[in-house]
C-alpha cells in the first residue's frame, strides 16, 4: 500500500498535459481547498478532479477497470466505501464553497477526444 501514490499518476497526467494544451494553465493539489484537488483553476473558480477507477469505485458498468477485489473482502470493501464517502464529503464542502467541480474518470483518459472535449466546454 505504500507504494500507492496519490500525485503524478498516469491518468491525472494525461489530464495535465490535454489541458495545458488546450492553453488553460492551472495550480496543482493546492492544500488550503478540502481533500487538494488535482487541478485548480482559481480564477475560473473550477476544479478538475482524476478519479482512479478502482480506488474510487466507479460505477459506469462499462468501466473494466473498477472492481472489488476477490480476496480479504471485509478489508477492501471497507477501504474502498471510505474512499467514495470522502470524495462526496470533499465534493459537498468544495461546491458550498462556491466551486465547480469535473470528475474525470481513469477509464475515460483513453479517449483523448472526447476528453478535450469535456474540459474544453467545462473550463470555457
Amino acid at each position: 500500500m505504500r507504494r500507492i501514490r496519490s500525485k503524478g499518476m498516469q491518468p491525472e497526467m494525461e489530464v495535465r498535459r490535454l489541458a495545458h494544451r488546450l492553453g488553460y494553465r492551472y495550480r496543482l493539489h493546492v492544500t488550503k481547498l478540502p481533500g487538494k484537488p488535482d487541478l485548480v483553476f482559481p480564477s475560473r473558480r473550477k476544479i478538475i478532479l482524476v478519479h482512479g477507477c478502482f480506488w474510487h469505485q466507479h460505477r459506469d458498468r462499462a468501466c473494466k477497470i473498477a472492481r472489488t477485489p476477490k480476496s480479504n473482502l471485509s478489508y477492501w470493501e471497507q477501504k474502498l466505501r471510505g474512499n467514495v464517502s470522502r470524495d462526496a464529503q470533499y465534493a459537498k464542502r468544495l461546491r458550498k464553497d462556491g466551486w465547480e467541480l469535473l470528475t474525470v474518470w481513469e477509464c475515460q483518459t483513453h479517449n483523448r477526444a472526447y476528453l478535450a472535449q469535456q474540459i474544453s466546454t467545462f473550463l470555457g
